[in-house]
């Protein structure tokens, strides 16, 4: 079964999708997007970790989007 999720802020939104791996444990997929009036931006990535259950996994990808949205938004990355 694959669990997703999501969370707001203002224009900015976090979707996280759970993967099963090949051996064992779940991966989060990350999504960032942001509607502004310059352009509409969107960023997918994978969660660095392996998580042995799917709820742990949609929970840290959402705790590492909303890092990667607080990142951008202070400007301390660029992409």
């Amino acid at each position: 079964m694959t669990i997703s999720a999501n969370a707001r802020q203002g224009s900015w939104t976090v979707s996280v999708q759970t993967d099963a791996v090949k051996d064992g444990g779940f991966q989060a997929t990350i999504h960032v997007t942001h509607a502004s009036p310059g352009g509409d931006f969107e960023h997918t990535f994978h969660h660095s970790t392996i998580f042995v259950t799917e709820r742990d996994a949609v929970l840290e990808g959402l705790r590492e989007g909303m890092t990667w949205i607080a990142l951008k938004s202070t400007k301390t990355i660029a992409v």
